[in-house]
């Protein structure tokens, strides 16, 4: 709230990060695993003579560079952008808590750069040992650039004690924060996994000799394998250390329920079809086996990115910023003062577009005539509400949730918003909730026709018999 609101109609803007996250996260991991694979299997190539297989190596360094390099440095300038724009706030906090951590994070990502295009474009020309030498940089810069990343991301799920105890607010407190390990654990397994997925499809696309492609299925079936133990190990982890409001969600949405279930399901499926494919039978390594192997690891890893993300509910960064763009301390100040005073923005467009509701520079909107107040409850619902909703149509739509419900009903419910525990509290003055629940009614569809309207009709030929 004490940012510009930019609206995203229908989709939302955070599902619009989630949409280009999903995208970064499924190269970003390709290019941790990716390096390694690279690095290992150049040093193998040298060490047995191996021509083909170098020039197999080169070609897929080719791919490579232009998909983690180019589309992934894309999308990564994309979440910037977004996050900045959608949640302001959380970026904010974010950037500070962990500006070490960025820093020391960007250093590294040059240094992959910088190593990924020594690696690829003097290939042939610097000696092997050399050679060798700037994959197992990459490699190693491109992993430690995942541990930095993961101890951010980590911290957004469940940041410990750092939230409530001020003497703790170090960034090594919140850098090691209960989900670190376990996610940085599933993270590397995922980038193996993956790794070995894309190079299965790219191997059965590229590589025409049989020999060739019957050996690298061999020798990416035993990482792929580890990443999905890796996996599962980390994701057991994960689950024990969320922190309670988001295993309640977790246990309490249906949905999600269904896409635990199916995140497992999928898994066992990649397993096995690598160990009975690649690890068991490297014949099988055609375009269609290797396609829909790498489908299936691209759902189960896509499913398990939309989980982590839905769980923080309430809250974008655990117990430091709710999911309204609101840090927990300030809810009462804003119930007593006023959501649309409190924020720059928000006081800014009601005395431009409702001068007659500031008196004194005080936001008085009691008096206000209808078509005004509901402009001022879609501007409250757009900064108290639109991070998860959308109004009519659209991402979990306001209006179709509401479906019905009476007026007294909606009001009570925007003031009592956290008994929903994955929403945050109402934190706005009484009327306000009024303004507000004036809105919502002019996006509430009627309720249909269903039991209670046919008990008023039976109700109704029994008092005319009478």
């Amino acid at each position: 709230m004490h940012y510009p609101w930019w609206y995203v109609p229908y989709l939302t803007a955070p599902m619009l990060i989630a949409v280009i996250s999903v995208l970064h996260v499924l190269v970003s991991h390709y290019a941790v695993g990716g390096g390694l694979f690279l690095a290992v299997e150049v040093r193998h190539a040298y060490r047995t003579g191996d021509r083909a297989y170098l020039d197999y190596l080169h070609g897929h360094a080719g791919f490579f560079i232009l998909l983690t390099v180019v589309f992934g440095a894309i999308t990564g300038v994309g979440i910037w952008w977004t996050i900045g724009l959608t949640s302001p706030l959380a970026t904010e906090v974010l950037i500070r808590t962990f500006v070490f951590g960025w820093a020391t994070e960007w250093v590294f990502f040059v240094v992959e750069i910088a190593a990924a295009f020594i690696f690829y474009y003097y290939w042939g020309r610097l000696p092997e040992k050399t050679h060798t030498t700037m994959g197992w940089i990459y490699a190693a810069a491109a992993w430690i650039s995942l541990v930095l990343i993961t101890g951010i991301t980590a911290f957004m799920l469940n940041s410990g004690g750092w939230a409530t105890q001020p003497g703790e607010q170090t960034f090594w407190a919140a850098f090691f924060n209960p989900q670190f390990l376990p996610q940085t654990v599933a993270r590397t397994g995922g980038a193996l996994l993956l790794s070995s997925l894309y190079v299965y499809l790219h191997a059965s696309l590229t590589a025409k000799d049989a020999r060739l492609r019957n050996m690298i299925a061999a020798r990416s079936a035993r990482p792929a394998l580890l990443g999905a133990v890796l996996i599962t190990v980390g994701g057991i982890a994960w689950y024990c250390f969320l922190p309670p409001s988001a295993t309640a969600t977790l246990q309490s949405a249906a949905v999600l329920n269904v896409l635990v279930a199916l995140i497992f399901a999928l898994t066992i499926v990649v397993f096995f079809l690598i160990y009975l494919g690649p690890y068991r039978n490297p014949g099988w390594l055609s375009p269609g086996f290797a396609g829909s192997l790498c489908l299936f690891g691209i759902a189960a890893f896509s499913t398990g990115e939309f989980i982590r993300e839905s769980i923080r509910k309430p809250f974008i960064v655990h117990n430091v910023v709710l999911a309204n763009q609101i840090a927990p301390h300030e809810v009462m100040k804003l119930r007593q003062n006023g959501f649309l005073q409190s924020g720059i923005w928000t006081r800014a467009f009601v005395a431009e577009r409702c001068p007659t509701a500031v008196v004194d520079n005080q936001i008085d909107a009691s008096k206000l005539a209808p078509r005004d107040r509901l402009a001022l409850g879609e501007t409250l619902f757009l900064y108290h509400c639109n991070d998860c909703h959308a109004g009519t149509l659209g991402y979990s739509a306001a209006g179709p949730l509401l479906k019905g419900r009476p007026r007294d009903q909606v009001r009570a419910m925007v003031e009592r918003l956290d008994d929903n525990y994955f929403m945050p509290p109402w934190s706005g003055t009484p009327e306000e909730a009024r303004i507000i629940s004036d809105y919502l009614m002019t996006i509430n569809p009627a309720r249909p026709a269903g039991p209670r309207h046919f008990m008023k009709t039976e109700g109704s030929a029994e008092e005319d018999t009478e």
